[in-house]
């Protein structure tokens, strides 16, 4: 049985991605990777977990010996709302973190490296609908800057030192049971929890403004479909475009008002919203369908429905 670290498991992803994992492999075989020195919860109940910082390569190699690693996915990263904040913590964690893990690994012969990516590699001057696998990648933040350069450099692994590293593009991605980040897309997360508590909602990007989403579960299963994958059935690496839905705010807003027809909303755009201009619509994710049978489960009012379903049963156990 193969052996895990999931660094960032902290994190809006990492955090139910490794819980997801253990219910496959097996709790002692996954290991979070956090920044704090003890967690509490599911993570810390469910299996182990260690101390990680991507900057520091030493430390890094020692948990992968103590650990007996196999595989390591690195979600440690810091986002585009907060990059744009503070662009030097960004590179550092970004990419100095993600050369540290490249190198560690591939000094460590580990067998697997999956290193995501995001539809932030995308740029103002790339196709903006149905945006294709390889295309123009001229990114106007530092989040994605360092996204493209990952994927340069995880295809350089490959091919320099025959290493199997693997990534995606993620969208927006949506999820009930961590708060958002610090990420542009944000407000397709915090509509639901406003929409529950306060049946109202002023929104930071325009009721125009359509982006790529994805729903957690589907989330999950993109990353675990191509961690299980065939290698040599692998024409990209670590740049796959996948899709699920592309809805606009007032879209999202609309689906949300099914549900709670009184819930009002407004919109300010803040500097999150060039960011959002400078992304896709949807994207072309044939590749990930082909290498890889990448197939989403959910359209935007399923999401929307389980969203409020869960969000309201989360409200009314913490009342109790």
């Amino acid at each position: 049985m193969s052996k895990i670290l999931v660094i960032g498991s902290a994190g809006q992803i990492g955090s139910e991605l490794t819980l997801k994992l253990r219910e496959i492999y097996g709790g002692d075989n996954v290991v979070a990777g956090i920044r704090k020195t003890s967690i509490s919860g599911p993570l810390a109940e469910t299996g182990p977990f260690n101390e990680v910082d991507v900057t520091d390569a030493k430390g890094l190699a020692i948990t992968l010996k103590k650990y007996r690693i196999d595989i390591i996915i690195n979600m440690a990263a810091i986002l585009s709302a907060t990059g744009e904040k503070d662009p030097m913590m960004a590179w550092n964690v970004n990419m100095n973190g993600l050369i540290n893990v490249l190198e560690v690994a591939r000094e460590l012969k580990i067998q697997q490296v999956l290193v995501p990516s995001s539809i932030a590699v995308f740029g103002p001057s790339t196709p903006a609908e149905n945006t294709p696998q390889e295309t123009v990648l001229k990114p106007a933040t530092i989040y994605g800057i360092t996204k493209v350069a990952g994927e340069l450099l995880g295809d350089y692994y490959v091919k320099k030192y025959g290493m199997d590293v693997r990534g995606l593009r993620y969208p927006g991605i949506i999820s009930h049971e961590t708060l958002p980040g610090g990420g542009t897309t944000d407000y397709a997360v915090e509509i639901f929890y406003e929409a529950v508590k306060n049946k109202k909602y002023t929104c930071f990007v325009n009721e125009a403004t359509r982006l790529p989403m994805m729903y957690m579960p589907d989330c999950l299963k993109s990353t675990i479909d191509l961690m299980h994958a065939d290698f040599n059935k692998l024409r990209h690496h670590c740049d796959f475009n996948v899709g699920a839905m592309s809805f606009s705010a007032g879209e999202l807003a609309a689906s949300v008002k099914k549900y709670i027809p009184g819930l009002e909303i407004d919109y300010q755009p803040d500097y999150r919203q060039a960011i959002a201009d400078s992304w896709p619509n949807s994207v072309d994710d044939s590749p990930a369908r082909e290498q890889w049978g990448w197939q989403p489960d959910y359209d935007l009012d399923a999401m929307t429905r389980d969203m409020l379903r869960a969000i309201r049963a989360k409200q009314k156990k913490e009342l109790i």
